[in-house]
């Protein structure tokens, strides 16, 4: 195997662990973006708006907010950590899949040694 490969396949495993284990261990508290939009309104427990006038009042759901790895998760299966671990593995073999593609498709191609 060439040298680059292995670099490659070395980048895929650190994205795989990243994603598959350390994901399972990030803050579960709101970012700045959700603190921001989330000011002037009054939250329930659940964190659901339930007065006052903010930003996020008006948001609505993705359209893919249904779609089997939305929220960070595989729907339909119930250990979360399992479910995060799978959904970010997933998001990133889809991701090296695509880019390896369209690296494939648009690399220059080598005119072939005359022997």
């Amino acid at each position: 195997m060439r040298r680059g490969s292995w670099f490659v396949l070395g980048g895929l495993l650190v994205a795989l662990l990243l994603a598959g284990v350390v994901s399972n261990f990030a803050s579960g508290s709101p970012d700045g973006l959700d603190s921001a939009s989330t000011k002037g309104c009054t939250l329930n427990a659940d964190e659901e708006i339930t007065g006052g006038s903010c930003m996020a009042r008006n948001a609505k759901d993705h359209e893919w907010a249904g779609s089997p790895l939305a929220d960070y998760g595989l729907r339909g299966v119930d250990n979360p950590f399992l479910a995060t671990a799978v959904a970010g593995a997933t998001g990133v073999l889809l991701t090296f899949a695509v880019g390896g593609g369209l690296f494939w498709l648009v690399r220059g191609r080598r005119p072939a040694d005359r022997a």
